[in-house]
């Protein structure tokens, strides 16, 4: 059985705490968050690439929607961070980054499919 035939509110479930995950990191005080010596736009291409591609997985047949909630969501946290009750740095091109990661994930998924087909 596989990932995408559990049922749809567990699938949500799993993606809806990635999301949560993912939002704590990008808005929680900075003081509040380990130390990570990767370089910033590597670590936003990289995490939209992961809830990119778990998105993927947990819903195979809707890749754009998919797509476009992340890059939403992108755009969304560098919206909030550049709210002063957020205390972070809003800055465009994390959502260049966010957009390479979205465009990774979703040219790896279109290759897996591919090969399967």
């Amino acid at each position: 059985m596989g990932i995408d035939r559990l049922p749809v509110v567990l699938r949500l479930g799993l993606y809806a705490l990635a999301i949560a995950v993912l939002l704590y990191l990008c808005l929680a005080p900075a003081r509040e968050l380990p130390q990570v010596s990767l370089w910033d736009k590597a670590e936003h291409a990289t995490a939209w690439a992961v809830l990119a591609g778990l998105g993927l997985v947990l819903f195979p047949a809707r890749p754009w929607r998919v797509a476009g909630f992340a890059l939403a969501l992108g755009v969304l946290v560098e919206v909030l961070q550049g709210t002063p009750a957020i205390h972070r740095d809003s800055d465009w091109r994390d959502v260049v980054a966010d957009t390479v990661g979205v465009t990774v994930a979703g040219a790896g998924f279109a290759l897996v499919g591919r090969r399967r087909a």
